[in-house]
Formats: C-alpha cells, structure tokens, sequence
C-alpha cells in the first residue's frame, strides 16, 4: 500500500479509538496504535532503473534482487520503496546523468550505479564508506578493487559481470578452428571465415567494444604482477593512458580494416538486437557479450548449435573482461543507517546465495560460488584462475569504461588511433 493510503488508515484507526474512548469504554491500559504505527514504520528509498517486480514473477535477474530486497524489509521491519527512472519522466537525460543528479543531492537513500557514476560520485565524496559493513568482510579482492576509493568503499555489487565473446563451437570446427588464445589467432581465425563467405565474423554493438580494446590494453597492467606501481604511475601522470590503449585501438581499427567487423554496423547496433540475430543465425561465428547472455532465452541462452564463451585474446590467453554495476548510498542519505542496514542483508551471504542461485552468476563474495552453464565454464576458469583486466577501476583517476566505449566510437565513425589516443591524452591532462 501506498504510504498516503497507509497513513490514511492509521488515520482511521485513531478516530475509531476515540469513539470507543467517548463510549466511555477505554480500558486501563490502552496504547495509541496510530502514534505506535506512525513510529515504527520505516522507508529506505531505492533509486534504479526497474520497477519492483510482481510476487509471481519469474527468476529473471530483477526479481532475484527483489527476493533479496524483501529479506531485508522482513528482517528490519522496515519497507524498501522504488523510485524508478523511466525515459518518458526524463526525457533527453540518460540514466546515468539522473542518477548523479538524484544521488549528489541525496534525493534518495540507496542508489544501483554503473560504474563510470561510482566513480564520479566517489570522487566527489557523494558516497557513504561502506567498509564498516559485516558484508564487506567477505567481499572477493576483485570487488574492493574496483569499488574502492580514497581508502573508502564505495559501492558493492550484487555480482561481478564478465564479458567475453560468444563463439559458435560448430562453425570453428567445420573448419578446422581451434577457438584463439592470442590476438594474432583471432585474426587467422576470422581470415578463413571471410574467404568462406562469411562476410561478418565478428558481430559487434556500440555498448561494449570497449571490452575488446580493454581487454587488449590492459592485460599486461592486470597481469604482470606490477599492478598498483602502473596504476599509481598513471595517477601520477607519471605514465600515459594513450600508452596502454593504443595496442587495443590499433588492433580493433585493423579488424575494421580488414572487414571482421562492420565499423557501421556497429556504430548503431543496440546491444543484441543488433548483432544477435545474425548469430543466433549461425550467419556471424562470433560475439561480444556479457555472462548473463548465455542464461537469458532472449539473448542467447537457448541457440541452437554448441556455443561457448571465452575471454578475448591477448598476449597472456583468454582474458574476460569484468564490470560491476553497484549499490551506493547516498552521503547525506536522509535514512543512511537504515539503508546502511539494507545494504548490508542484501550483500551478505544469504542474500547472495540466493541472488548468485537464482541467476547462476558469479558472486562477488568469496564464500558463495554457484555452478553455470556449461558454455560459460571456460570464462568461469580464467576469472577463478585470477586472470581478467577490470573494465572499471574507482582507483584509476580516469574513468575507464565510460571514456573508453565513447572514443570507441570516434573510432568507429571514422577517427584515426592518433585522434583516439589525443583524446585520452585531453582527458588525462585536464583531469
């Protein structure tokens, strides 16, 4: 019930008593229920991009959170409301930018955020330190990475998302394929696609191209055993991001070249919808996609050919890709230790248990690990093997994921890798 029609009829509830009261039937030890009511209802007030889903819904990811959500609301005796972005209410603004507006004025009290806004809204101190939470004590290392500022955390998922390409088994063995562990294999693969008459092997979209250059970037920061020294380097300015993303320009602008992805195609494809067809098609041997892809039945959860899902190539193999969209609350949170509370049932490892269960992802607590899918297990390997490059990392003064998918596409309408790197060179030095 709404909270106008709650307080309605705690109204009416009230004037109930005190005609009992006027009849002269009042009893020696009567309570005011409409102040005990009024007293003990409490409201955390959620800001995300989805309404809350109906009790009979189906496991999707959403309603999985909403399990999750309502463990804490029976637990607190407390009621989690939504306050929902909807493109009609904001028109022109992105989810992003209302969620930095609504959260750097505390007009909420937790908020679900992509990465490039914790890193934004961290920075600006516009996020509580989350590290005192008991949930924190379980987080995996990968997470506080990511999600960790100034000393503070910041933000903490749900799961970690990974991505990496989804690759047709069938069509690589049909021509004697194995599936690539370095870049130079992935070229070969897709050259012997194309000469029999594949005229796209990699099917790409606008949102996440920047996992392949990423991946390319920054394998050897990741993974070379040298990752705080580089990455204070780089804060430093003592290093150049240009650096470390030219090798992953470079190689995604020869793929375009060469004609292995369709740079305009790419440029307007929605991620799926676009490129998706094709795939399911068995038309395009290769995509770019995310772990919840190969659960969902209107992704690509259901082909009908043997897929499976691998990191992208680099010189250290197979390398996934790993993002998180994340909790945070609000600083000046109106009811912060309430929704620190929240935050903290719903990211701890009961909750997760069921959230990573339901939806057979990979938990971002050390002690709750799910099975998957089998096309995923080869991803599933290299991320517990401890190889992967961050896609997001609050402890890198320049934002990595949102910056990186928008000169992608600079790249894609035609920029040079010299005009690409000039801008990550702009965006450094004016940081």
């Amino acid at each position: 019930m709404k909270k106008s029609v709650r307080r309605a009829a705690v109204f009416m509830l009230g004037v109930l008593m005190c005609a009992v009261t006027a009849c002269g039937q009042k009893k020696p030890n009567a309570v005011n229920l409409a102040d005990d009511r009024e007293t003990e209802q409490k409201t955390v007030y959620l800001f995300g991009s989805m309404e809350k889903s109906k009790p009979n819904a189906k496991n999707t990811a959403r309603s999985a959170a909403d399990l999750t959500i309502m463990q804490a609301e029976e637990k607190l005796g407390l009621e989690v409301e939504y306050r929902t972005y909807t493109a009609e209410n904001y028109q022109e603004k992105t989810y992003d930018d209302v969620a930095l507006d609504r959260a750097r004025n505390a007009m909420d009290d937790l908020y679900l955020l992509n990465p490039d806004t914790i890193k934004t809204l961290g920075v600006e101190g516009k996020l509580a330190d989350l590290s005192g939470l008991k949930s924190a004590e379980n987080l995996r290392e990968v997470v506080k990475t990511a999600n960790t500022i100034g000393g503070k955390l910041v933000a903490i998922p749900q799961e970690i998302v990974v991505y990496g390409l989804f690759v047709n088994k069938d069509m690589f063995d049909r021509y004697g394929l194995a599936l690539p562990e370095k870049p130079e294999e992935l070229l070969e693969c897709c050259r012997v696609f194309k000469e029999n008459g594949i005229e796209t092997p990699i099917g790409a979209n606008r949102w996440w191209l920047e996992t392949f250059v990423l991946a390319q970037a920054y394998a050897d920061l990741y993974n070379g055993g040298n990752t705080e020294a580089e990455i204070e380097a780089l804060n430093n300015n003592e290093a150049r991001y240009s650096d470390y993303m030219r090798p992953g320009f470079e190689y995604l602008k020869k793929m375009m070249d060469l004609g292995y992805i369709d740079a305009e195609a790419a440029y307007t494809y929605e991620a799926i919808e676009g490129e998706g067809p094709d795939f399911l098609a068995q038309k395009t041997p290769i995509v770019m996609a995310y772990w919840g892809a190969a659960n969902s039945s209107t992704a690509y959860g259901n082909p009908d050919f043997h897929m499976q899902v691998i990191g992208f190539p680099s010189a250290y193999g197979q390398m996934p890709v790993v993002s998180m969209t994340g909790y945070g609350i609000a600083a000046g949170a109106e009811h912060l230790e309430d929704a620190m509370n929240v935050l903290d049932i719903i990211t701890s490892d009961e909750a997760l248990e069921l959230y990573s269960g339901t939806n057979q992802v990979i938990s971002p607590s050390r002690n709750v690990e799910v099975d998957c899918v089998e096309a995923l297990k080869p991803l599933r390997d290299r991320f517990n093997e401890g190889v992967y490059v961050l896609g997001s990392n609050a402890g890198m003064e320049l934002e990595q994921w949102g910056n990186t998918c928008l000169i992608v596409r600079e790249l894609l309408q035609g920029a040079s890798v010299d005009e690409c790197m000039a801008e990550f060179d702009r965006l450094q030095d004016e940081r």
